[in-house]
């Protein structure tokens, strides 16, 4: 079923899932490339996420993404670490789901709470919320993109999930 998706690995979540570590970790061990898109995008734009969405808005921003994201389009045997939002956006659900196989880091709403918590000064739509506001926040942003990344070709559990396991489950998976 995977057969010819199995060269190019899209990892999706919410932002706070893992994808970059995990993708790093898992890329090393398949004797993959990695790309994170988003340090992608820095490299085209010559700027920080941070400063596309200050400067040039969201809209913007998720057109950059688009146009970044068909970079991958010819590579093999690579792993990309995506942005939270990256499927949600244009056709790029649709695209990687065509070109490669997507995995779908899960993590419940508390464990992401934890982690972004302390990340949310270095993440662009995170900046500037309280406590409350940012439980509100990835409740309501969790409820709009989970259904799209629940069309992913595999679904993991990331609660106490290891390079290993994952791995492990590409592995039986792709083959």
């Amino acid at each position: 079923m995977f057969a010819e998706k199995k060269d190019k690995i899209y990892l999706l979540g919410f932002m706070g899932s893992g994808k970059s570590t995990f993708g790093k970790k898992i890329a090393r061990v398949l004797n993959y490339e990695f790309s994170d898109l988003d340090n992608y995008i820095e490299s085209v734009a010559a700027q920080s996420v941070a400063c596309i969405f200050e400067t040039q808005g969201e809209a913007n921003f998720r057109s950059l993404e688009s146009e970044c994201l068909t970079h991958y389009n010819t590579k093999k045997k690579i792993v990309v670490a995506t942005g939270g939002g990256t499927p949600c956006f244009q056709n790029n659900m649709d695209l990687m789901l065509k070109q490669g196989c997507c995995v779908y880091l899960k993590l419940p709403e508390g464990a992401l709470y934890q982690r972004l918590y302390q990340a949310s000064p270095k993440r662009p739509l995170l900046m500037g919320k309280s406590e409350d506001e940012l439980r509100s926040f990835i409740h309501d942003l969790l409820q709009q993109r989970e259904p799209i990344y629940m069309r992913s070709h595999i679904i993991v559990d990331g609660m106490n999930l290891s390079p290993a396991s994952l791995t492990g489950v590409l592995k039986h998976k792709l083959v």
